[in-house]
């Protein structure tokens, strides 16, 4: 099944509070960045939480939906891991990493989707 765009981004969000990751937001900011489409932010609490959360948000999009990401930058040490599927970009951070960097201010002129099934 081909996913992309806003499903993908949500896939990946839902994934993510499989592991029981926190705060997590996904912004659309496809007229705003020419970087990427949509953006997934989420909090981890420690290094295996962070490396549980990657390689689990990486599996399940890979069994679901058959989709790879193209780049990953950082790892668990580094506290801020970002998965790349072109349309979306997963960022995955560390608490304190999380409030010193506030990606959420940078792309505030994003639009808030609401991803958690009601």
């Amino acid at each position: 099944m081909a996913i992309e765009g806003q499903q993908l981004a949500i896939a990946c969000a839902r994934a993510a509070e499989q592991m029981q990751a926190e705060d997590i937001r996904v912004i659309d900011i496809g007229g705003v960045s020419s970087l990427t489409d949509f953006m997934v932010i989420c909090s981890g609490t420690s290094l295996p939480h962070l490396k549980a959360v990657m390689r689990d948000v990486e599996k399940d999009i890979i069994e679901k939906y058959q989709v790879h990401t193209v780049n990953a930058e950082g790892d668990a040490a580094s506290r801020w891991v970002v998965l790349d599927y072109i349309d979306v970009m997963v960022h995955i951070m560390h608490n304190d990493l999380r409030e010193l960097y506030s990606l959420e201010d940078l792309w505030a002129e994003g639009k808030e989707v609401h991803w958690q099934e009601e």
